[in-house]
């Protein structure tokens, strides 16, 4: 099976947008399975025309990557619903940088 394309451990990167090349670290969470670079690229070119000024809702928030994604190619706003604990606290971390 082909490992998941993170850019290093612990860690993925934002694809595109404004925040391109930007890393964020990845919650060490047992079962926390972040959104491949691969995936995340196809969903927001098929996103691409309705992106901007988007309202965009990532159930399941985990990494935080498609929240975070969607707001670095111009999405009004974002928001996140994780239900682990100490998962939604290293989001909110993330966020407030």
């Amino acid at each position: 099976m082909k490992k998941p394309t993170h850019s290093g451990s612990g860690q993925i990167r934002i694809i595109g947008g404004q925040w391109r090349g930007r890393k964020l670290p990845v919650p060490d969470s047992p079962g926390l399975r972040p959104t491949t670079d691969r995936v995340r690229e196809t969903l927001f070119n098929w996103l691409a025309p309705v992106m901007v000024d988007a309202h965009c809702l990532d159930c399941f928030a985990g990494s935080g990557a498609l929240g975070l994604e969607a707001l670095s190619r111009y999405a009004a706003q974002a928001t996140l619903l994780e239900m682990d604990r100490a998962v939604s606290q290293q989001l909110q971390k993330i966020w407030r940088r």
